[in-house]
């Protein structure tokens, strides 16, 4: 029996690197499927990127740190019902009306209220035609979004079955020119409207890339906002955050915090190279974790080049050279006195340079940005839906301003350390935007708390690639097969997961993604999600295979 075979019929002992939503939903499913599971995390907390910040002095507020747009709503559903069980055993959501307000330079505020009609009146009301133009559009993107849903995104790409498929066939001309055409260029024939276009390219950064680049193969990303809507978890992510880790502990995982894995250890078993555990330093002391399984939900980058001895990496150094880091970000965290009815749940700040916004973030400085960062920016003001996150009488903001992914730019001062002089420089510049755009002369004056994090902070606590915010763009050559594997060709039992590998970036695809981890395990090589729910630590001959 060869190692690799070993992990396909016989659970034993399991290690998962980093607690963020990929390890935990990972660990949570290995430990359902029968495994003994250790998590590692070498901060002192869960979450990962989908962080949670409280400021001692401030009592009352409360900041998530990072994913905030609840999309793909039936990913998280599908999850737990793998569990037998339902998301509102775990957390409440409430549907966010409007989905999200567009301030787009000079133009009145403008509301997107989400579902089918509403929007293509929207569109309607903007642009003459739009409405139809928009009816079609989002069929195409519902039919995107079904057939990634099936074929696609929980799939491991280690057959040629899911290409083969009738419905993939039937649709090959489309999806290949989906594919090869960009998603601005896509938008852009279709649409004259400046805003239009923006409400529908703008998606491309959850995609932690930029609309030039994205294949319109994402305008898929229109049916889960517009159609699907956006809702809210009470809470927060750290809700949902919090409801994995509980799933995990019900599942009988173990955590260990503030442990930094400094590598993952190998040996030869039956003639191959298979990964027996880690190594790690907690307290000062370096210790080893024997393991049947490792699997790495951190950064693949990270992982491969500095956990692996050279000649044991699938992804070298040179791997990274010519690939797309997606977008850096600063974050503000504020409180402000006050209300702010001029903000909704959901804001999105745009400037009328939409292709000077993007190339700042992508192709660096331009002399168009003094403060070498988007003038598109994100706020979201979550005391609109919920009294938790700030005291009465006040506002809490987070704003992300994206910017190039490099750590040169410099750390904010979240983490008790001083904010870097870009970072303060930034961070001002969306101050100042934001109070303009949205109507707010005093906003800095009301400001009784403000925090930042910079792109060097991604880098020391998540060992982020180069201090990318979300993880590698979703460009051609980065999307779906092409984005890499789940799995080391060079170690046996070694897997990875996360926003970092396939299916990509966003807490849905890290759902997927610990899914996919699971279905090769059993080498299944089907499209499309397991069945609900899951067979619970059944016995090895029992476990060969799952029925579809």
């Amino acid at each position: 029996m060869t190692a690799q075979s070993k992990t396909q019929h016989s659970p034993g002992t399991a290690v998962v690197i980093g607690a963020g939503v990929a390890g935990l939903a990972t660990s949570a499913l290995l430990a359902r499927d029968g495994w003994q599971v250790t998590v590692l995390e070498k901060n002192s907390d869960v979450g990962g990127r989908a962080g949670s910040l409280e400021i001692a002095g401030f009592a009352g507020f409360r900041w998530d740190t990072g994913p905030s747009w609840y999309l793909m709503p039936e990913a998280f559903d599908h999850f737990f019902a793998l569990f037998d069980a339902r998301t509102s055993d775990y957390f409440d959501l409430v549907d966010l009306t409007p989905g999200y307000r567009v301030f787009s330079g000079d133009l009145n505020p403008v509301d997107v209220s989400t579902g089918r009609d509403k929007a293509i009146a929207l569109f309607e009301s903007i642009e003459s035609g739009a409405g139809a133009k928009l009816s079609d559009y989002l069929d195409g993107a519902a039919d995107a979004y079904n057939i990634a849903i099936d074929r696609f995104l929980y799939n491991n790409f280690s057959s040629l079955g899911p290409f083969l498929h009738y419905d993939v066939l039937t649709r090959a001309g489309r999806l290949v020119s989906l594919l090869t055409r960009s998603l601005e260029t896509y938008v852009n024939s279709q649409f004259t409207s400046l805003v239009l276009r923006q409400i529908l390219t703008y998606p491309a950064v959850f995609l932690s890339s930029r609309p030039t680049t994205t294949p319109s193969m994402y305008h898929l990303m229109s049916h889960t906002d517009l159609v699907q809507g956006v809702k809210y978890p009470v809470g927060g992510f750290t809700a949902v955050v919090n409801a994995l880790h509980r799933l995990a502990l019900e599942n009988g995982v173990k955590f260990q915090f503030d442990t930094e894995v400094t590598s993952i250890n190998t040996a030869a078993v039956h003639g191959s190279t298979t990964a027996t555990g880690v190594s790690m330093l907690h307290n000062g002391q370096v210790d080893n974790l024997d393991a049947d399984l490792v699997v790495s939900a951190g950064d693949l980058h990270h992982t491969e080049n500095n956990l692996l001895p050279r000649k044991l990496r699938t992804y070298p150094e040179r791997y990274w050279s010519n690939r797309n880091p997606g977008i850096g970000a600063v974050l503000i965290l504020l409180g402000v006195r006050g209300d702010l009815p001029q903000l909704d749940h959901h804001n999105l700040f745009f400037s009328e340079d939409w292709t000077d916004d993007f190339a700042v973030v992508f192709d660096g400085p331009q002399s168009t940005r003094p403060n070498n960062a988007s003038n598109s920016i994100y706020v979201s003001k979550p005391s609109t839906s919920e009294d938790g996150v700030a005291p009465a009488g006040f506002e809490n903001l987070f704003i992300l301003i994206p910017t190039k992914a490099s750590s040169s730019i410099g750390h904010g001062d979240a983490y008790l350390q001083a904010a870097s002089s870009p970072v303060e420089t930034i961070a001002s510049y969306a101050i100042n935007q934001i109070a303009k755009q949205a109507g707010i002369a005093d906003l800095a004056d009301r400001i009784v708390v403000k925090r930042t994090i910079g792109p060097a902070d991604f880098e020391r606590r998540y060992h982020s690639w180069v201090g990318s915010a979300l993880g590698p763009a979703h460009t051609l050559m980065q999307s779906a097969f092409l984005r890499g594997r789940n799995s080391s060709r060079k170690v046996n039992n070694l897997f990875y997961a996360g926003a970092t590998t396939v299916p990509g970036v966003g807490i849905p695809m890290c759902l997927i993604s610990a899914e996919n981890i699971i279905k090769r395990l059993h080498a299944d090589t089907t499209a499309g999600p397991l069945p609900e729910p899951l067979p619970y630590k059944t016995k090895p001959s029992q476990r060969t295979s799952y029925d579809h």
